[in-house]
Order: C-alpha cells, then structure tokens, then sequence
C-alpha cells in the first residue's frame, strides 16, 4: 500500500489530506531545475516565467515565489485579475505583464497595480493612450504584433499606421516588442523562421526601438536566432515536452496518487461503467478509485493507465466524473486493497503520456488538474 508521505519542508492546500480522495505533489525543486535549465538555454535573453492559468493549474501562489528566488524577475499572465493576485506573492519589483491587455474599464485597475499591459490592437492602444493623456504621464506596455498566427496583435496594416503617424503612441513607453510561434513544437517547419523574420522587419517599421521577444517554451529550445531580448516559457517550467516525440530535458513538476474506494472480482462477461462498454473476457480483479473526470480525467478517452509498483493497470471502461475503474488483476492479492493508493502520473509516466492517452496535449491536462486533491507543494529539505 502507498503512504500518503509529507515532505519535511513543504505546503499543504486543498482538502485534508485524511479527506481527500487523491494526493497531488507540486515538486518546487522541478519548477526550479526547470527555470534554471530554460535560462541557461537562452542566456543572452531575460528569461520571464508564465504563470497564467494559476500557474497552469498548479498554483501561482506557490509557484511564483519559488521562481522569484531562482531569480525570475518578469512574470506574465493573460488577464488582469490574475495580475492582481499574483502581485501579493511576488513582490512590488517584479514586472508582471497582462497577455490580454486590459479591457476598457480595467485600464486603471491594471495601471495601479504596477501591471504592464500587452496591447494587441488598436484599441486597446487608444484605450491606454486615453489614460496616460488623462494623468499626463507616460506608461509603460508592450505591443505585440501578428507575425503569422492571426490571433492576437498588431497586423501588418496597423503597423504602417502607426509608422505613417506616430502620435498614436503619444503616452505609451513601449518596452517591449512580442510575437508569438504558431508552430514552435514542430522544429522543420518553415513558419518559424518565417515569424522571426516577420517579427524584425515589423519591428523596424514601428518609431520606437524597444526589445524583441518571441520564444515560448518550445522556441526556447529553437535556437538563440529565436531568443531575441526575453524570452516566455509557460508549459517548459511545468515539465511538459517542448517537442513531442523527443527527449524531454524537463523534468517532471507533479505526481498524482489516488485512493482506492473498492476492489471486486469479476466474472467472464461482467461488465464496467457507464454504457456497460468493457467486459470481462475471463476472471479478473478490478479497483475503483477516487479520481475522474471533475478531477482532469477525460471520460472521452480512457486508454491510460494507473501505476502501482511500477507495474500498469489499465483503465477500463468510460471515466465518471468522480472516479474511474483500473484493472488489477497482475497485483498479487492482499498487495492494494480498499484506501490503498495507485499512481496517475508519477516521473516514468506524466502529464504528456496521459495526453497522449487521451488525445489531447500536456497544457490541457495540467490546467484541468480539479481543486479536490490534498496538494503538497514540496521543497528541498
């Protein structure tokens, strides 16, 4: 049987741990090894960290801290509110960047919080230019430019709009020039190179001159013609692969361990789950445990597996939304019984396996991670 083990230098949240259907295991020391890897990868560029999403899922709170004392000093979020929570946990000197800009009534609300805006249209320039006319003081943004992707940024249009008629900048301090790679985990692909070039010559055109920025997690491990100024990685510090298929250099951030609720016998022919879609082809021995769909667990696609003892135990039948039947039949009896725990992502099998299981990719499962876990965010000693 598992133990529910407490590091000796950690953070409890969620729900108590004697409650808890699941334990989940947020290793800091990973988030750091991670951080300090990524920088050394692009050592010439400000490496900032992306905590959007609560840290995709795994909780800025936590995370934010451990990352300034590796020495992160720019964090980026999508919205604003999730600017204004972190800026508790990170501290009046750390640059917090808004991915989203501030719509046109939480301008203010984003200034005064020392929150950098990202402005990735025309309006929401005019929105911040109206601002800084109103306080007669320049303020800090960055612009970001469509170089490919057709989703947030200046087009090519805008950009020679702004280059024909620079008062339209009046107030802004531009520090920083941003794109983003449509296709950074596809290391052929020519769209790349494309985006990087499209990125300089728009830059060129604007009449200011600030730092370039373009790299993600995955154009991180690109190559320095991708660096530029800053670079963002997001998904990397988490331990998701920057190109699937490839050796991972990151190391794994969580691990997930659940709770048995029941075991049974099965007979040939009895069936699981909802639908009754898998039957038994002989005897069998099979665990319900505590963790499902509500929980991050897709119920389209149960094809993964839970881990005890290293060894696999399939998932069998469709995923409910609170739990979910594994097969134990090739665990010697008397080894996992009723409150025993299995694994759903330790360091041999983690959240890009359970992707690949479930047709979707590391970012999706991370960030679905539910807030019903008993959650150990763990240090070193």
């Amino acid at each position: 049987m598992f133990a529910v083990t407490q590091a000796p230098n950690s953070i409890h949240t969620g729900w108590p741990a004697y409650r808890a259907g699941a334990v989940l295991s947020v290793h800091l020391d990973a988030v750091v090894h991670n951080y300090r890897l990524l920088k050394a990868r692009a050592p010439h560029a400000v490496c900032a960290a992306v905590v959007k999403a609560d840290a995709y899922g795994l909780g800025a709170a936590q995370v934010a801290p451990a990352l300034v004392g590796a020495g992160a000093t720019q964090f980026f979020v999508a919205h604003v509110d999730e600017g204004l929570a972190l800026r508790p946990h990170v501290g009046a000197q750390v640059g917090i960047t808004v991915l989203h800009g501030p719509r046109p009534d939480a301008v203010e609300a984003c200034l005064a919080h020392g929150l950098r805006p990202v402005l990735n249209s025309m309006e929401q320039i005019g929105w911040v230019r109206a601002v800084a006319r109103q306080r007669q003081q320049q303020l800090g943004v960055v612009l970001q430019l469509d170089t490919g992707m057709s989703r947030f940024g200046l087009s090519a249009d805008d950009v020679r709009q702004i280059a024909a008629d620079p008062t339209l900048l009046d107030g802004l301090k531009v520090e920083l020039v941003m794109s983003h790679l449509a296709c950074a985990d596809e290391p052929a692909n020519p769209a790349n190179a494309a985006q990087a070039a499209r990125l300089v010559e728009y830059a060129a055109v604007l009449p200011v001159r600030a730092p370039l920025s373009l790299a993600a997690s995955s154009g991180v491990f690109l190559g320095p013609d991708y660096h530029f100024d800053l670079v963002r990685p997001g998904a990397a510090l988490y331990g998701v692969a920057p190109h699937p298929g490839a050796p991972n250099p990151l190391r794994a951030v969580v691990s997930l361990k659940a709770h048995v609720l029941q075991t049974r016998t099965l007979s040939r022919g009895d069936r699981v789950g909802y639908g009754l879609t898998w039957r038994a082809e002989g005897p069998c021995r099979v665990a319900t445990i505590a963790v499902g769909y509500a929980d991050g667990f897709i119920r389209a696609r149960a094809n993964g597996s839970a881990w005890f003892g290293g060894q696999a135990l399939p998932i069998l039948g469709r995923i409910s939304m609170d739990s979910m039947t594994v097969d134990i039949s090739a665990i010697p009896e008397g080894q996992l019984e009723a409150d025993g725990m299995v694994e759903l992502l330790n360091d041999t099998y983690g959240v890009d396996d359970v992707a690949r299981a479930e047709g979707t990719i590391g970012y999706e499962v991370l960030t679905s991670l539910g807030h019903r876990y008993h959650r150990n965010y763990e240090h070193a000693a």
